[in-house]
């Protein structure tokens, strides 16, 4: 089994995301480790870049906090180092596709499979251009982690097929950030994925409270959680460890409940 597959054995996987360097490196993995002690399952982790289009102001302005504090691919990589020393937990990457095509696709996977990264999601490159990075990806044991959006339309089935690691359903139009309402049909949406796919599906863009945490746990085998836990981080700063350990246990027990 897998290290992904085995954040979605015991139930419901809660996902919990951090913008590597906001603030520092330091702070990053303190983060990490609360987040895992509060009830993460897989661990999401941001490369900071200059242009992040899929995301909303939040996770925007939590990269520009990172590079500013001189964070890079290099660094982003010695912290998974770091949190390797102290926990198992599934780790996937967020990176935007430059970053990891200037740093070199053999390399950059080579890293990860020794770091113990085991997953990456890619929000700017199209299904239909993946092939030559998964092939490479794959050869390191690395998954490319698959988008589905609400637009993705009569290619779910498609991308559902090809995936591998979990499928990452986008609740949501627009960019990332917290939402109040979901106006996106999504237990249709993840009838198509799992008439074409075994693989786990998470849902993210824009769940931050315990109660909508528990109403997509009731339809999917995990939920994504970025820009409330990147807020935390903007508003608590260096002191935000304690704040992200309340609000994910939160969050983990809302999903508890609702299995």
């Amino acid at each position: 089994m897998s290290k992904i597959a085995q954040a979605f054995k015991n139930g419901t996987a809660f996902i919990g995301f951090v913008t590597g360097g906001d603030p520092t490196m330091e702070k990053s993995e303190e983060f990490i480790l609360e987040m895992v002690r509060g009830g993460t399952d897989l661990v999401e982790i941001g490369i900071p870049f200059s242009d992040p289009m899929a995301e909303g102001l939040v996770i925007q302005e939590a990269n520009i906090r990172a590079l500013s504090a001189g964070a890079t691919v290099d660094k982003v990589f010695d912290l998974v180092a770091s949190v390797r020393q102290k926990t198992d937990v599934p780790i996937v990457f967020l990176s935007y596709l430059n970053p990891v095509f200037n740093y070199g696709y053999p390399r950059f996977f080579a890293r990860c499979a020794e770091l113990g990264v085991d997953g990456i999601i890619i929000p700017d490159l199209p299904f239909e251009e993946k092939g030559e990075l998964a092939e490479i990806a794959s050869g390191y044991g690395v998954d490319v982690i698959s988008l589905i959006a609400p637009t993705s339309e009569q290619r779910i089935e498609q991308i559902a097929k090809g995936a591998t690691g979990f499928i990452y359903v986008v609740s949501s139009m627009g960019v990332t950030g917290m939402r109040s309402e979901f106006k996106t049909d999504l237990p249709a949406i993840l009838e198509v994925v799992r008439g074409s796919s075994s693989i786990p599906t998470a849902v993210g863009f824009g769940i931050n409270t315990p109660q909508q945490a528990g109403e997509i746990a009731k339809i999917a085998d995990g939920v994504i959680v970025g820009s409330a836990i990147v807020k935390l981080i903007e508003k608590h700063g260096e002191n935000a460890g304690s704040y992200i350990y309340d609000y994910v246990k939160s969050m983990k027990n809302a999903i508890r409940e609702s299995e």
